[in-house]
């Protein structure tokens, strides 16, 4: 008997864990035994009688899911686009494993698996059988070891391959018109043939070693055909040599440079992408340094400085003017300014108090802050933004999945190709065209730029993103954003700052004593229009309510200083016979703008009013009017009554309004506009704004909102400006656009050189660096989103 256990997703009730139960144990030689609590089932059963599959495909057909695990590798010795493409088809056939992606520029796969039929040892057996070396995700420190092991293994190789190939190249000259003098001896074959065996076979290796990896798994690769074209040069010298050794009056026709150089010039582009390459991170890089190093804790009255990692949730931290809090939590003594742009992206610092929440990694400004921690180590905002990121730059964008279609096919095409060439050369002109031609053609084509087309653009979109507060979960999100056509806003929270806020206070007389006693009579209430007035102005506030009463629909009743405070509607007026018929107008004309008036009356005479209001941001008009300017169509929705939806949505310029819309009802919104044809993003903050962002298109969270929203998400907004709605627009578009340029030069490049070469135009050397350098060019043209202003 086997034991396997399976985590169940979709349960709601007892009654779905006992069906379950139930079906599975009806299987032949099957026991089970489902913990709804732990949504795991514990399951028994007989090899030979029924699998792991058969069980979970039983669960999945009763309507429920069975949940993956996923594992991150660090895959070294892929060398193009070819391979990545290989060893990802090659785990996605392997039983157990729902997803696989593998990341050429990240060097890096993600496997979703199903651990009862298939290990993690399993998935790096087969890699290695492949032919590469595949490690679990190390630590950013090993990695970062590794890279600059790599590279500094590489300039050695390169150097040893540059002096032994200028002698070589020197030679050429001596082909050229011109008659440049090349000393005797560099013309002997034993000599040329001394300098290009260690490039040959020592620099070289790796391609050897990768293409013979490649075939034995009956695929092909940029070492396949840069072993083939430098081998033939190589090779036909070694046969010439010999011959002039058996004829010294023979004139040998020797293609040493041509291989040596070919390997070394190789050698530079891959150091040179390897290097760009290491460029697209920098904007992951340069998150990660913002965390801070060491946090003063106070412990039994003591003040200790201790590294990071060590803070504990309920751990009370000191802060001083200058220094990064450590970890997120709140203010429980004091008050700063705190510098949030690295994490929200708003240049503007935040006012901070007793009770308010500080994200880690920001900068406390001008006052020493006590702070509770409350999120430490992968739970802080920044960990969560770090591995937001990191999978988005690992993940592929659908239009990958064309270059990893061409990639596929494109070696053994391109050495169909040569072996025409090199035929057609040898019928109709000589054996030397032939190998040159040929030559050239097997080394002018390489996969390599069409496989890093996409995703160097994705990284630096994506990383551009971050440094902004945009974050996409994924390349698929980033090429999804720029095809949008309708924005769908909420509006509390979203368009709004979500908190009341007095907008208007008018007094007939002393308008300081006026406030003292609304803000004194409103401090014994709970309700959120009284603690806008409360903030209002409670800085001036000395009286103290010796009575108070809510009244429900009216407003509130409360003594201050022996006299009777009235605040509220005009119902509370007329009961208590107060006049105020003289200001309707005004009063009317603040409740056509949205806002809730409320009359005050003192000692029983009407003493002025005051105007409370959800304000708009400051952002959202001009926000609004960006969206507008690129041509989507913008709505907005709440469940706020017709006449306040409205004249918020005319003051920032919205148009179409949904208004009186309960919570449940936002999702049918999206899609009502999804049968219209649209394609639509759900912008809100909310619990209630989760269904709505799950359905839409693209649903985009406010990061100053609900960890439920941005969880459902496809892209967070660090900070509440709606302006960076249309900067994730236009950083989608412009990305999509560098990808299309990547992928059209990569085509074009190989369509144009091809032809080229197969007509003997290009010399073999010229091919290779020009093979060299075009993974550079694709690698640099993506970099250029890092100067993109958003």
């Amino acid at each position: 008997m086997s034991q396997m256990n399976v985590t169940i997703t979709g349960m709601t009730c007892s009654a779905c864990s006992t069906r379950i139960e139930k079906v599975l144990n009806k299987m032949d030689g099957v026991e089970a035994n489902v913990n709804l609590t732990m949504e795991q089932a514990s399951i028994t059963y007989e090899e030979g009688k029924v699998t792991p599959q058969d069980i979970e495909a039983r669960i999945e057909k009763l309507g429920y899911g069975v949940q993956k695990e996923k594992v991150e590798f660090d895959i070294h010795g892929m060398t193009c686009a070819a391979c990545s493409t290989r060893i990802q088809k090659s785990l996605s056939r392997l039983d157990g494993i729902s997803d696989a992606s593998v990341n050429l520029t990240t060097e890096a796969g993600v496997i979703e698996y199903d651990p009862n039929i298939v290990s993690v040892e399993d998935i790096l057996s087969k890699v290695k059988k492949l032919g590469y070396e595949a490690v679990v995700k190390q630590d950013r420190e090993e990695q970062k070891a590794y890279k600059e092991e790599e590279i500094k293994h590489k300039k050695q190789q390169l150097l040893i391959s540059i002096l032994l190939s200028l002698p070589l190249l020197y030679t050429m000259l001596g082909h050229l018109p011109g008659n440049i003098p090349v000393p005797g001896f560099l013309m002997n074959p034993w000599i040329q043939f001394a300098l290009a065996t260690p490039v040959q076979f020592y620099i070289g290796a790796p391609f050897y070693v990768g293409a013979y990896r490649a075939l034995s798994n009956k695929s092909a690769n940029m070492d396949v055909l840069v072993a083939l074209g430098t081998s033939a040069a190589y090779f036909y010298s070694v046969v010439e040599a010999i011959r002039w050794q058996l004829n010294p009056n023979l004139e040998p026709e020797l293609y040493f440079e041509t291989s040596a150089v070919l390997i070394t010039l190789i050698l530079v582009g891959k150091l040179f992408e390897t290097l760009a390459k290491g460029r697209t991170t920098q904007a992951l890089t340069k998150l990660l340094s913002l965390q801070a190093k060491e946090a003063r804790v106070l412990r039994n009255g003591d003040e200790i400085s201790i590294p990071v990692e060590q803070v504990q949730v309920g751990d009370r931290l000191l802060v001083k003017p200058g220094e990064k809090i450590p970890v997120d939590g709140r203010v429980v003594k004091g008050s700063s300014s705190v510098d949030e742009s690295m994490i929200t992206g708003e240049s503007i610092p935040v006012e901070k108090r007793e009770e308010d929440p500080i994200i880690g990694s920001t900068i406390n400004q001008n006052g020493t802050l006590q702070m509770v921690a409350e999120k430490v180590g992968k739970d802080t905002a920044l960990a969560g933004i770090v591995k937001i990121v990191e999978e988005a730059q690992g993940s592929k964008a659908p239009i990958q999945r064309t270059a990893d279609r061409i990639s596929g096919i494109f070696v053994p095409v391109v050495v169909a190709i040569a072996l025409v060439t090199f035929f057609v050369w040898l019928i109709f002109f000589d054996f030397t065209g032939a190998l040159e031609a040929a030559i050239a053609v097997l080394v002018i084509a390489c996969p390599c730029a069409l496989g890093l087309a996409t995703p160097t653009s994705i990284m630096v979109g994506t990383g551009k993103g971050a440094e902004q507060g945009i974050l996409f979960k994924g390349g698929e999100y980033l090429e999804g954003t720029q095809s949008l056509t309708t924005i769908l806003l909420d509006k509390t929270g979203t368009v709004t700052h979500g908190k009341p806020e007095v907008t208007d206070f008018i007094a007939f007389e002393d308008e300081t004593s006026l406030i003292d006693k609304v803000v004194a009579a409103e401090k014994a209430s709970e309700h959120p229009l009284a603690e806008a007035i409360v903030r209002y102005g409670e800085s001036s506030v000395t009286k103290e309510a010796t009575h108070f009463e809510a009244k429900p629909g009216y407003g509130i009743e409360a003594v201050v200083d022996g006299e009777t405070v009235l605040i509220g509607t005009r119902r509370l007026m007329q009961a208590h016979q107060i006049a105020f018929e003289e200001y309707e107008d005004p009063f009317a004309k603040l409740e056509k703008q949205g806002k809730t008036v409320m009359f005050i009356a003192v000692g029983g005479e009407l003493k002025g009013y005051i105007a409370v209001a959800d304000t708009v941001k400051e952002s959202s008009k001009r926000a609004i009017a960006e969206m507008k300017a690129l041509g989507l169509n913008v709505y907005m929705v709440t469940g706020d009554n017709e006449l306040t939806a409205k004249a918020i949505a005319e003051e920032v310029g919205i148009d179409g309004v949904f208004a009186e819309v309960l919570p449940e009802q936002k999702a049918e919104k999206v899609k009502e506009l999804q049968l219209q044809g649209e394609k639509v993003a759900m912008v809100g903050d909310g619990i209630n704004d989760a269904p709505s962002l799950a359905i839409a298109d693209i649903g985009i969270a406010i990061g100053t909102g609900t960890d439920v929203a941005i969880e459902t998400a496809d892209v967070t907004l660090m900070s509440g400006d709606l302006l960076n709605v249309s900067k994730a627009i236009h950083l989608s578009g412009k990305t999509m656009k560098n990808i299309k340029q990547n992928m059209f030069w990569a085509l074009a490049y190989n369509s144009a050189g091809i032809p080229i070469a197969a007509l003997g135009l290009l010399a073999p050397w010229v091919a290779g660096a020009a093979m060299a350098f075009s993974s550079v060019s694709v690698v640099s043209n993506s970099l250029r989103l890092k100067r993109l202003k958003l």
